[in-house]
């Protein structure tokens, strides 16, 4: 059995260690707490990343 590992990755700005990473295995994205990598990451579909992602960057997200 193939098991692929994920290719974390996370932001250039990040410091101090307090980062969210992600990962794409086949047609899902994986999105984890760089603090906790040991913990169980979130699973979205392709569908649901593009969603949040238009939402970034439509400024749905702004404090």
């Amino acid at each position: 059995m193939n098991v692929i590992e994920p290719n974390w990755l996370k932001s250039s700005s990040c410091s101090g260690g307090t980062c969210v990473e992600v990962a794409k295995v086949a047609d899902e994205y994986l999105v984890r707490d760089s603090k906790n990598p040991e913990i169980a990451p979130l699973h979205f579909t392709a569908d649901e990343w593009t969603a949040f992602v238009q939402g970034v960057n439509a400024g749905e997200f702004r404090f």
